[in-house]
């Protein structure tokens, strides 16, 4: 999230925001096309920017494990009061780190069936969304198919996909960040054989 220090948040804190608050609603509307994220500050990557623009004081939050540092955890409570959860089943937003685990997707909140807006977001940081296993999409938003194959994913990704699209209306979405963008994969999007 931070490569340092307790840095600053936006420059323009209502511009960047609503750019990259835009820049996930069109990630989420188009499924696996990466759109372009704005960065608040030279030290702040992809997850500092879409935690200020999507969390504050009444929002709740998961941090994988190297993102449970003491400058990460001052960041969020100075810049959006967020509260931070140790289990990803009672946040609203779980933030992955690169280089740390995803949670396995059953273990987060996954919604009710009168309530499936409340499950968990997992805003995941990649080495790249591109490079990795071809996964073929399809879904609302997409047009026929439509490859990515972004790199960093656990194995056993889709599987887990698979049981998470099963709950459809509940489930997560998956927001995949690297190199200043933003990729969604909302939970109606389903990953089929090539």
């Amino acid at each position: 999230m931070l490569s340092h220090d307790f840095g600053a948040g936006f420059a323009d804190p209502v511009r960047d925001a609503q750019a990259v608050f835009r820049a996930v609603l069109d990630a989420l509307a188009n499924p696996g096309t990466p759109q372009k994220l704005v960065a608040a500050n030279a030290q702040m990557r992809e997850l500092g920017s879409i935690l200020l623009a999507l969390t504050d004081h009444d929002t709740t939050i998961w941090l994988s494990a190297g993102q449970q540092t003491g400058t990460v955890k001052s960041f969020v409570g100075f810049h959006t009061g967020a509260a931070v959860m140790s289990d990803p089943a009672k946040a609203n937003f779980a933030f992955v780190g690169l280089g740390d685990a995803l949670p396995d997707l059953g273990k987060c909140n996954l919604g009710t069936q009168e309530y499936p807006d409340r499950s968990t977001t997992i805003v995941a940081e990649l080495p790249s969304l591109t490079g990795g296993p071809k996964l073929v999409l399809r879904g609302p938003g997409i047009r026929d198919t439509h490859e990515i194959s972004p790199m960093g994913l656990p194995g056993d990704f889709v599987a887990q996909w698979a049981e998470n699209r099963d709950l459809f209306p509940r489930g997560i979405d998956l927001l995949l960040v690297a190199d200043g963008q933003v990729m969604g994969l909302p939970r109606s999007t389903r990953i089929v054989e090539a």
